[in-house]
């Protein structure tokens, strides 16, 4: 549909990217992923026809729709939400209307005349094209996209000048669903969405008719949703077949390759230069001497990719807390005639790493703030365990902040003792690099200030760590920083998040939130989806009465991914990448474990031959070998099970 030959983009004098050949076809779903700044956004804007390429030419296929959405900056007003998005069944909006003229006119006709017999036939068009458009099914399309994009019905009739930014990223989004186009560019849609509309969204792509590309920071969404990826880095493109997960893997194989090549050329190179350095003033050495230099003039220099440095900061962990951290007896929250939270009751536990999980407006951020002391309760009572210390991480936090600090001021006084390049190294993960950690803290946008108010939260935790919507506008490597920094944490974390692999890796528990209730779940989302879909079978209770339509597109895709992508019917459950690769790791580490054991009861039997004449240090040594080869069967038993399991996913 589109081709790009030799293109070249620079962007404020810096190269982007050369020498892109690229052919989008009429299926590709693909990913573009990128460190910041790299040219992804302009990827898709020259997609898009917004911007041109400095260098090399780009053909479009005629008649080809292209949809674009940007990160933001879009603005809609003058009609209602459900009016605002029929809009884009102009067409079929016009044909109903013509309908209506024409039959009207037919009835005022002889049916015998030659104007009638014209007005029929324009009449049978009329219809076969309003068909064509799927017209007659115009508002429960508008309805089902939504629905799925979580605008409550009673929101429908709102004027759309009412919502907010983020919600206006959201209405254009469902009208670009809603109009199909035959190529369809997202810049960071997932930004705006819950996760429920995530689940829907991932959902909806599955089935999408046409190409897509999507730039996202979420790595599962790009894991469930394309299936090839981009790669804007080192100023070049390079392409990937498989989803993300794939991706990382091939580059870093990729990697090896080019370094094992570099290797053996720099090798290869030495060993010319040497030898002209050696022959080169000897005659009878002439002709093999200039014939080497000749070959490495000819030598075309493997580059190794600058690789993106990893930051190692070692977070400080907080004093301990008691077992029991916090609890709730018959909680209940309502706002006026609004009830939120009714006869809630739980109990958090030191280590607990809780995701609040649920539809837009459940109550998430509500109970997050009750367990703050930002929000008093209606009814009810909450307790907190021995020596309990707080830290609230909110939407909005940078409010709290002294806009006349400098950033890097600011965190070297919050923790001192910290050197000035492990601080950079941290600032510069959450996008602060150069001279931009001197910049005061007011004059810095919401999203910057946010990013750095998450970072002076990790360099001085509490030991209760309330997070609400801590990976908003962070990329990935940010995410990895405090993905790590979190399961490295001592401490106890409830935090509210939409990225579905920052909570997969991180809950040990989820809350479910949803007609006024709270109900707990051990385990990570993909848990959580198994044990909700288990109880969602007829007669059994849910979660705020019913599994929502978002929850169950959610569980339908977990189950059978690629069978749906296929349209082929339905297989057995393909595990989650997130989950294989915990087990893969698990069986990492279970042959280490039963490798040491063999090595120290290996140690242990030498020890027994040399203490022989020893009857008490004998018999300590054989019930340890005894202990050690109970172990090492568990550990093997554990895993040959799922050494078992990951063959009879793959």
């Amino acid at each position: 549909m589109i081709q790009i030959s030799g293109g070249a983009m620079r962007y404020g004098g810096q190269a982007l990217f050369a020498g892109l050949d690229w052919l989008v076809g009429p299926q590709d779903r693909i990913g573009i992923v990128g460190e910041n700044g790299s040219g992804k956004t302009t990827l898709l804007k020259i997609l898009a026809g917004a911007e041109r390429l400095d260098a090399g030419g780009m053909t479009r296929q005629r008649g080809l729709q292209i949809g674009y959405l940007p990160q933001d900056g879009l603005s809609l007003a003058g009609r209602k939400l459900f009016d605002e998005c029929l809009s884009v069944f102009d067409e079929a909006i016009a044909l109903e209307k013509e309908q209506e003229d024409l039959a009207h006119k037919m009835s005022e006709l002889d049916p015998d005349s030659a104007e009638y017999g014209a007005v029929t036939d324009r009449f049978q068009w009329v219809i076969d094209r309003y068909q064509a458009l799927d017209g007659y099914a115009k508002e429960a399309q508008v309805g089902t996209v939504l629905d799925g994009l979580a605008f409550p019905k009673h929101d429908w009739e709102r004027p759309i000048e009412e919502f907010s930014g983020g919600w206006q990223m959201r209405i254009a989004l469902a009208k670009l669903l809603l109009e199909k186009p035959n190529l369809l560019l997202l810049d960071e849609p997932t930004n705006h969405l819950d996760l429920e509309a995530r689940n829907w969204l991932e959902e909806y792509l599955g089935g999408y008719p046409y190409a897509f590309l999507v730039v996202s920071h979420d790595r599962y969404f790009l894991d469930v949703t394309v299936r090839k990826i981009i790669e804007v880095w080192n100023r070049k493109v390079n392409f990937y077949t498989g989803n993300y997960s794939k991706y990382q893997t091939q580059k870093r194989e990729r990697l090896e390759q080019i370094k094992a090549a570099y290797r053996n050329q720099q090798d290869r190179i030495h060993h010319l230069e040497t030898f002209i350095n050696r022959f080169r003033y000897q005659a009878t050495k002439a002709a093999q001497v200039q014939s080497r230099i000749k070959e490495l003039e000819k030598i075309e220099r493997i580059e190794v990719p600058r690789e993106t440095q990893t930051i190692h900061f070692k977070f400080p962990q907080p004093a301990g807390s008691g077992r029991v951290v916090a609890q709730f007896h018959g909680a209940a929250k309502s706002y006026g005639s609004l009830e939120v939270l009714k006869d809630v009751n739980f109990t958090i536990e030191r280590g607990d790493r809780i995701a609040l999980v649920g539809e837009n407006g459940a109550g998430k951020s509500t109970l997050i703030r009750m367990l703050a002391g930002e929000e008093p309760l209606t009814a009810g009572a909450q307790t907190f365990g021995h020596k309990v210390e707080i830290d609230y991480f909110a939407q909005d936090q940078y409010k709290a902040l002294d806009p006349e600090a400098r950033i890097l001021d600011d965190l070297t006084r919050l923790v001192p003792r910290s050197s000035d390049s492990e601080l950079r190294g941290l600032l510069g993960c959450f996008l602060f690099s150069g001279d931009d950690v001197y910049k005061p803290i007011g004059v810095l946008s919401g999203g910057e200030r946010n990013r750095y108010a998450l970072a002076r939260v990790l360099v001085k935790p509490s030991n209760f760590l309330l997070l609400d919507e801590p990976t908003n506008h962070l990329d990935m490597r940010a995410k990895d920083v405090l993905l790590n920094a979190l399961l490295d944490f001592t401490g106890t974390v409830a935090f509210v998040s939409h990225d579905r692999y920052f909570i997969d890796r991180l809950a040990t528990k989820v809350f479910a939130i949803g007609g006024g209730e709270v109900v707990a779940y051990l385990g990570n989302y993909e848990d959580y989806l198994w044990q909700a879909g288990r109880a969602a079978e007829p007669g059994e209770r849910t979660p705020g009465e019913a599994v929502s339509e978002s929850l169950k597109a959610a569980l339908r895709f977990s189950e059978d991914e690629q069978a749906r992508r296929n349209g082929a019917a339905p297989k057995k459950r393909r595990m989650n990448p997130i989950q294989a690769e915990k087990l893969r790791t698990r069986v990492a580490n279970l042959e280490d474990e039963i490798s040491r054991i063999e090595s120290e009861i290996g140690e242990l039997q030498e020890s027994l031959v040399a203490n022989s004449k020893n009857h008490e240090r004998s018999a300590g040594i054989v019930t340890r070998m005894q202990e050690l080869r109970a172990t090492a069967e568990d550990r093997e038993q554990e895993w040959a099970q799922l050494t078992e399991k990951l063959e009879s996913e793959a």
